[in-house]
């Protein structure tokens, strides 16, 4: 029998990464970040692989409308399990570069929602939209300035930057639901 191949809302170092190395026999398979909620739901619905790992649901800021609007819309994929996830987020920069030296913040919206306090201590910094926590620290580190990302801490050392700030989000108890859809259960 083939490893199982597990599609996840990547790259290396989300959330949803970090939930699904939490499942042992999961993370065991073959792991395939994929760029969107909605790419990782195609890729179970076409067979590409045969799980995948999507956030669902934010204490804080709800529903992830781009998994339920593609579970319920686009495609039949049933949901074997859920993860519950504490969710800490972190604001991470290129070396060298200051808290009050940041010149604009990327991340997923839902991150940059649920840390809306710490972000207005930044003062007018324009905040950018990115596929996911992880890809924003990416980009980050590939763009070099003094662009800052809300993301996970593990992000930080994956992608080279510093951390600027830990536990920058509004509320402590801040979880994601996370569920691991396939076309089948096992």
């Amino acid at each position: 029998m083939s490893a199982l191949r597990v599609g996840f809302l990547g790259p290396v170092g989300t959330f949803t990464h970090a939930a699904l190395l939490g499942q042992s026999n999961l993370a065991q398979g073959e792991l395939v970040p994929y760029a969107s909620i909605g790419d990782v739901l195609e890729a179970v619905a076409t067979g590409t692989v045969d799980r995948g790992v999507v956030p669902l649901e934010n204490a804080i800021e709800g529903t992830v409308s781009a998994t339920v609007d593609s579970l319920i819309f686009d495609h039949d994929l049933l949901i074997e399990r859920e993860i519950v996830m504490p969710i800490s987020l972190s604001l991470l920069a290129p070396t060298g570069v200051t808290t009050a030296q940041v010149s604009e913040v990327w991340s997923y919206p839902h991150a940059l929602a649920q840390c809306r306090n710490f972000l207005s201590t930044l003062g007018n910094v324009p905040v950018k939209v990115a596929a996911s926590t992880a890809d924003a620290a990416r980009l980050v580190a590939e763009m070099g300035t003094t662009a800052a990302a809300v993301a996970p801490t593990v992000a930080a050392a994956t992608y080279g930057l510093d951390v600027l700030a830990t536990d920058i989000e509004d509320h402590e108890g801040n979880e994601t639901k996370f569920v691991v859809v396939g076309r089948q259960l096992i």
